[in-house]
């Protein structure tokens, strides 16, 4: 056993939006270039966070992840400007179910599987396929 490929806590991101790929070759899956931009975002998502949670804006800061155009949340980080493959627009839960994306019978279920926002960020990440929510930890220190 090669302990070297044992023991990672971090999931491949292959396996949070590729449920149905039917064994077909696929190019690499759009969610390896989100986690290299998120690593570089991280610190900067996590400020707005605490932002939109300090200024009473929110409990639920939710954040969009995409590479087209969208219409939801406010811009934060223009992969154009910045030269990165990922844009991300900073949300809210209300704002979710106000424009209809989460309805308001779901949004207890929503609130109670709703990560840690001081360890965890919660993104929506929308690909050509679909979008899910995923969480993705803030680095420490």
């Amino acid at each position: 056993m090669n302990p070297k490929n044992h023991g990672s806590d971090n999931m491949d991101p292959e396996e949070l939006l590729n449920e149905n790929n039917n064994g077909e070759k696929k190019t690499e899956s759009p969610l390896l270039s989100l986690e290299r931009d998120l690593k570089i975002y991280n610190e900067s998502i996590h400020e707005v966070a605490i932002e939109i949670m300090v200024e009473g804006l929110s409990s639920y800061p939710i954040f969009i992840a995409y590479q087209h155009i969208v219409k939801l949340g406010e811009l934060i980080l223009d992969r154009d400007d910045l030269n990165m493959e990922w844009s991300i627009n900073a949300s809210t839960l209300e704002e979710f179910v106000e424009k209809g994306v989460i309805k308001k019978e779901l949004q207890e279920r929503f609130t109670k599987s709703y990560k840690n926002p001081h360890d965890f960020m919660c993104l929506f990440v929308i690909v050509p396929e679909g979008a899910n929510f995923v969480y993705f930890p803030y680095k420490k220190g």
